[in-house]
């Protein structure tokens, strides 16, 4: 019997998937298109569940997120699971298993790395392409080979409680790291990648007061030009391979029924040729959230014409559902066509119909340590000294006095999309928690009850992951440590407990007041996370009254803040003699924080967020138009924005200070270039203090231009530069003149003539170094793929500074 022709691997993936959809009916290509969960093709013990014949003869193409202890059970399922597919359908064709893996894969039995916000600290692309690598070799070899990674919204209201999932406030940041986490996870070849999934698709960081899952008010300039530049970038530099949608409306209409945004924005302007993969629900939103369609007939009419390739985590509109629409003739059966196609030549790019299995053996334990060194020293470079009074660093041997919520925490190291975290949301679902409108899938809870034994979370990181608390990191230097937290995350407990944290503090050498957030979904004592918003950004009044209380003592405070996104802070955390902030750093995180502590480790972290003095400011992100918040020039004889305090941050983007100083000098910049040509941006940075360290060189830009206000400055490119005491190293930005395109008055997005201010600095609000070079030319209009997104930078090797 001779193989069909979709099985000839000499032919291309688009010609593949072409002669395969041939041969598929209406309804298997709607099924195609859906997914499923692992319990419908199998139990953990093998076993085939109740409802397989039906599930076969669907033959859905995706399998949803799902969660197992450790890489060989992950391994085992999915291959009992692409066995059956394999084997039993009509067809053959694989599943496409997906997986979150934000910040390490999302599965058991596999690293953790920082928070988002805390990889954006590091300003380091290179590492965070390198964690992406490992996961990507990770997944491959269990055979989860979509990842729905990364998040690449551009975060600016810091009361949205995702904000600690994305790399921050500003597009050049967040499309750096998106395109190296992109390259990392996809690779060279896609036969031996795994398919990055950009979201959410458009507009998702700013939420109408800072709700998630809220409209967003956004023009389509800034939706263009500031909000779209990350997935753009990832998909001109990377080849971006699949995109979610947003939940939030955009200019009146979710992107999930959006023609305007999944087609003619995302594929059309941005030149997108992979998939448009669903968040979950989102069509079940349309009709019982956004009230856009009356069923889920009309949602899957709605959502297949916009261009929504898939259904997540299972049918509602899609599957029978739009098969009867199409067959009824209610909808154009060419969207059917197109985004079947796109989904069978993703499979076919993967390799899943020549090698649809994951690894036969696995070495559990190995695959538990790769990854310790990169989660180690992204942990350290994402630690941010904002304020040292000279407390900083410790003497190795000193008693310290530990207090806060965080002082002996372990598990809140470990946020929204990391397993522990995820482990704990999903055993508390199945056992009829979180208060489920759609009830309990039986299914999920008998599999639950099965595969995911009972463990406490705080437990599970220490045995699993080796965690450990800061009070135990900081008793490696310190000659004693003391720990009385004092108050919990959000609650007082009580003035027996408040008495033991003062006396703690004072009479120590030191008091470390941990202090600051906690992510979870939809359970639990929190300050963040998925569903968890917040009003006030103010540090929690609980811990305000510890830090006031611990402050009177006189003992010196070092303040460690543990966040995912910026929280105003109190008189007595700015008065303090010195403040961290840290990320959620996974299980290195105390570690990282203790060693910069006791000077181990020179700081080099920067602020991926402003902090502002108080929540009245938001948003104040560094980026604001020419003219516009603080921004604003003031008016003659006026000194101020606000009647009651300055409209400035508290610490600017990319601030953070190190054990040593830098100084840059000798600035040289190209005076004029052609709209076709390249600028030239140079100085020379020098550690000019005693010890060794690192920083980031930040490169700003102010493009003038006519009719359309721009940004009083947007991020031109960054370089973080180590340096031994005493030496130098010169650093060089190449801006393209595409690289400054922008949407005119015209409304293409061209590259105009201009002057463009030029500051290079160690934060967005320094500007210690200030040139301009011109722009010349008549307007050039630049589609997607003519367009520079990020800068060449090019740093020398050291040399002496005095030479």
């Amino acid at each position: 019997m001779t193989d069909p022709d979709h099985l000839d691997v000499r032919l291309p993936a688009a010609t593949r998937a072409d002669l395969l959809a041939r041969r598929m009916t209406t309804l298997e290509k709607c099924y195609q298109l859906t997914a499923t969960a692992p319990w419908a093709f199998t139990t953990p013990d093998g076993k085939d569940p109740d409802g397989l014949t039906e599930t076969l003869a669907n033959a859905p193409g995706h399998i949803c997120n799902f969660t197992l202890d450790d890489p060989a059970q992950i391994a085992e399922v999915v291959a009992r699971i692409q066995h059956t597919a394999v084997t039993r359908t009509r067809l053959g064709i694989p599943l496409l298993v997906h997986a979150e893996a934000l910040n390490g894969f999302l599965g058991g039995g596999h690293m953790v790395f920082p928070t988002p916000t805390g990889l954006a600290a590091t300003f380091s692309p290179d590492l965070v392409q390198e964690m992406a690598d490992l996961i990507r070799r990770q997944m491959r070899r269990v055979g989860v080979l979509q990842a729905l990674s990364p998040n690449m919204d551009v975060a600016l209201d810091p009361r949205w409680g995702r904000v600690h999932e994305t790399y921050g406030e500003d597009p050049y940041l967040v499309a750096a790291m998106s395109v190296a986490y992109t390259r990392g996870l996809q690779g060279t070849d896609l036969t031996e990648g795994v398919i990055a999934t950009a979201k959410h698709f458009v507009g998702y960081g700013l939420p109408q007061g800072g709700v998630n899952l809220s409209a967003t008010e956004i023009g389509p300039r800034t939706l263009r030009d500031l909000f779209a530049f990350p997935f753009e970038a990832a998909i001109q530099l990377a080849g971006l391979r699949s995109v979610m949608n947003s939940y939030s409306d955009v200019d009146g209409v979710p992107p999930t029924a959006s023609r305007e945004v999944l087609t003619d924005l995302l594929r059309g302007t941005l030149g997108f040729e992979g998939f448009v993969t669903s968040d979950y629900t989102s069509l079940d939103h349309l009709v019982d959230r956004q009230r856009v369609a009356a069923d889920p007939a009309e949602a899957g009419r709605l959502a297949i014409a916009a261009g929504l390739d898939t259904e997540n985590p299972s049918a509602y509109g899609y599957g029978p559902v739009l098969a009867a629409e199409v067959e009824r003739g209610a909808v154009d059966p060419g969207y059917l066509e197109t985004a079947v196609r796109r989904v069978l030549r993703a499979k076919f790019e993967l390799g899943l119909f020549e090698n649809p299995y994951p690894a036969e053996s696995i070495d559990v334990r190995a695959v538990a340590a790769e990854g310790t060194e990169l989660s180690r020293e992204l942990a350290r470079r994402s630690v941010v000294l904002l304020k040292n009074e000279g407390v900083l660093p410790l003497a190795t041997g000193s008693k310290v006095a530990v207090v806060g919520p965080h002082a002996d925490a372990v598990a809140l190291q470990f946020p929204t999309y990391t397993y522990p975290a995820f482990r704990e949301m999903t055993l508390i679902m199945s056992g009829g928690g979180l208060g489920n409108a759609v009830g309990i899938d039986p299914a999920m809870a008998a599999w639950n009850s099965t595969a995911l034994p009972e463990a406490p979370t705080d437990e599970l990181v220490r045995t699993r992951y080796g965690a450990r608390s800061l009070s135990q990191a900081l008793g490696d230097q310190a000659s004693q440590v003391v720990v009385a937290p004092g108050c919990g995350l959000l609650r007082d407990l009580g003035d027996e407990e408040l008495d033991r944290a003062v006396t703690a503090a004072r009479e120590a050498d030191v008091a470390v007041v941990a202090l600051g957030g906690a992510s979870l979904w939809f359970n639990g004592e929190r300050t963040e996370g998925e569903g968890s918003d917040s009003a006030d950004i103010a540090l929690p009044a609980a811990q305000v009254r510890l830090a006031e209380a611990v402050a009177a003592t006189g003992t010196p405070l070092v303040v460690v803040l543990t966040q995912g996104r910026a929280y105003t802070l109190p008189k007595a955390v700015r008065d303090a003699a010195a403040i961290v902030v840290a990320p959620y750093g996974g299980p290195y995180g105390p570690d990282a924080v203790a060693e910069v502590l006791f000077g181990q480790v020179s700081p080099s972290g920067k602020l991926p967020y402003s902090i502002p003095r108080h929540g009245g400011q938001v948003p104040v992100y560094h980026h604001q138009k020419a003219g516009s918040g603080y921004r604003n020039p003031l008016p003659p004889s006026v000194d101020h924005h606000y009647l009651d305090m300055p409209a400035t941050p508290l610490y600017p983007f990319g601030h953070g200070l190190s054990y040593t100083t830098f100084a840059l000098t000798d600035l040289d910049v190209t005076p004029e270039i052609h709209n076709d040509g390249t600028a030239r941006i140079s100085t020379r940075v020098t550690n000019d203090g005693a010890r060794d360290g690192a920083t980031v060189v930040q490169l700003y830009l102010r493009v003038n231009t006519t009719g359309v206000s721009r940004p009083a400055q947007q991020v031109g490119g960054f370089a973080r530069v180590d340096l031994p005491a005493g030496a130098s190293r010169r650093v060089t930005f190449e801006v393209a003149a595409s690289q400054l395109g922008y949407t005119n008055l015209a409304r293409d997005f061209a590259v105009e003539p201009a002057r463009v201010d030029v500051f290079v600095g160690l934060d967005a609000d320094d500007r210690r170094l200030t040139g301009a070079f011109g722009v010349t030319g008549p307007p050039r209009v630049l589609t997607s793929s003519q367009r520079s997104f990020l800068s060449e930078v090019h740093v020398s090797t050291p040399s002496c500074a005095h030479v």
